[in-house]
C-alpha cells in the first residue's frame, strides 16, 4: 500500500522538532547546573561592598577553573558574625569560606563545614605566640611568673591569648583572668589581664608595670630595634596555620576537589598570581601541616572550654 510522502515528511518533522526541543531543553538544565555560582563567605562587620569587591577576583578566578567549559560566575557573601556564617553553610549560601584559626573552629565545631586548605595570608603560613619578660625584671624562668601577672592582647586571640594560654596550662601552670594590674595573686598560680593590642602588651612590660606578656612572632618582627633589645623570650607556643580554608560540609566531593586544585596551583600563573597578591599579600594556597584530621584536632584542644581556668 503506498503512504503519502507529504504525511510522511509532516511527521518526521514535527518528530525532529520535538527531538531538538527536548534536547535544547536538557542543555539548559545541564548548563543552569553547571553554571551554578561558587560563593566565597566573608565574616565582617562594616559595609559589604568594598569587601566583595576586594574577594571578587579570587572567587571569580576559582569559579572559572572549576568549569573552564562554562560560565560560572563567583559571589561573594558577608557575614557580620561567625553564627551567621553557620547559618548560610547550612543553608548552601555559601559554598567555602577563609577565616583565622579561631572562627574556623567556632564555625566548623558543630559540622557545618570541613577544613581543606591553608592559606598564606600576609605571606605567612603559620605563628606561634612568644611569652616575654623585660630584661630588667630578674625573671628569667616561667617558673617566676607566679604570683605575678602577665598581659594578654583579647579574647579572641589566637596567637595572644589562646597560644600561650594553652602554652602555660600544659606546662602545668595555673592561669587565672585578674580583674586589674594591681589585683592579688597567689603564689600558686599566673594571673592575666587584657591589653588589647601588642603595642600596649610591650610597652606595660618594658616599663615593669607587668611581670611578662605574650604576643606573636609576627607581632615580634614589628617592635621597634630599641625595645627589642630590652625583650627576654621566656618560651614559645607551638605553631598554627596563620590562615584556613574550609568548604561546607556537602559541597560534593568533585567540586570540593576542582575547588581545592584550582586554588592549590593559583600562584603558578601569571594571573592567579596577581590576584593573590592583591587579596591580603597572599602568598598561595597549601595543604594542610599534617593533614585534615591533625590540624582539627589542634583547634580543638586549643580552643575547646576548659573549666576553672
Amino acid at each position: 500500500m503506498k503512504v503519502p510522502s507529504r504525511r510522511v515528511a509532516v511527521a518526521v518533522f514535527v518528530a525532529s522538532l520535538l527531538l531538538i526541543m527536548v534536547l535544547k531543553a536538557d542543555a539548559q538544565t545541564k548548563q543552569t547546573t553547571n553554571t551554578k555560582p561558587l560563593t566565597l563567605g566573608v565574616v565582617f562587620q562594616g559595609s559589604r561592598q568594598p569587601l566583595e569587591e576586594h574577594f571578587r577576583p579570587l572567587v571569580n578566578y576559582a569559579a572559572r577553573k572549576l568549569t573552564p567549559t562554562a560560565e560560572t560566575k563567583g559571589m561573594v557573601v558577608v557575614a557580620p558574625t561567625a553564627g551567621q556564617m553557620m547559618k548560610l553553610l547550612e543553608e548552601k549560601r555559601v559554598d567555602f569560606y577563609m577565616e583565622s584559626p579561631y572562627p574556623t573552629y567556632l564555625i566548623n565545631r558543630l559540622g557545618a563545614a570541613r577544613l581543606l586548605l591553608r592559606r598564606w595570608k600576609g605571606g605567612i603560613a603559620e605563628y606561634h605566640s612568644l611569652i616575654f619578660t623585660s630584661k630588667e625584671s630578674g625573671i628569667e624562668r616561667l617558673e617566676d611568673l607566679r604570683g605575678k601577672i602577665i598581659a594578654f592582647e583579647d579574647t579572641g586571640s589566637t596567637s595572644g591569648y589562646f597560644l600561650p594560654k594553652l602554652f602555660l596550662l600544659n606546662k602545668g601552670f595555673s592561669v587565672v583572668e585578674k580583674p586589674g594590674i594591681k589585683a592579688k595573686v597567689s603564689s600558686g598560680e599566673i594571673g592575666y589581664i587584657f591589653a588589647d593590642t601588642y603595642k600596649n602588651i610591650a610597652s606595660l612590660v618594658l616599663q615593669n608595670k607587668l611581670a611578662a606578656g605574650a604576643f606573636s612572632n609576627d607581632d615580634y618582627t614589628n617592635v621597634d630595634d630599641t625595645s627589642k633589645a630590652s625583650i627576654a623570650i621566656l618560651g614559645e607556643s607551638e605553631p598554627m596555620p596563620r590562615h584556613l580554608v574550609s568548604v561546607r560540609k556537602d559541597l560534593p566531593d568533585p567540586v570540593a576537589k576542582r575547588l581545592k586544585e584550582a586554588l592549590l596551583s593559583m600562584h603558578q600563573d601569571e594571573e592567579g598570581k596577581n590576584i593573590l597578591g592583591k587579596t591580603d599579600n597572599t602568598t598561595k594556597f597549601d595543604l594542610l601541616p599534617g593533614g585534615e584530621e591533625m590540624v582539627r584536632r589542634k583547634l580543638v584542644e586549643l580552643y575547646r572550654p576548659r573549666r576553672g581556668k
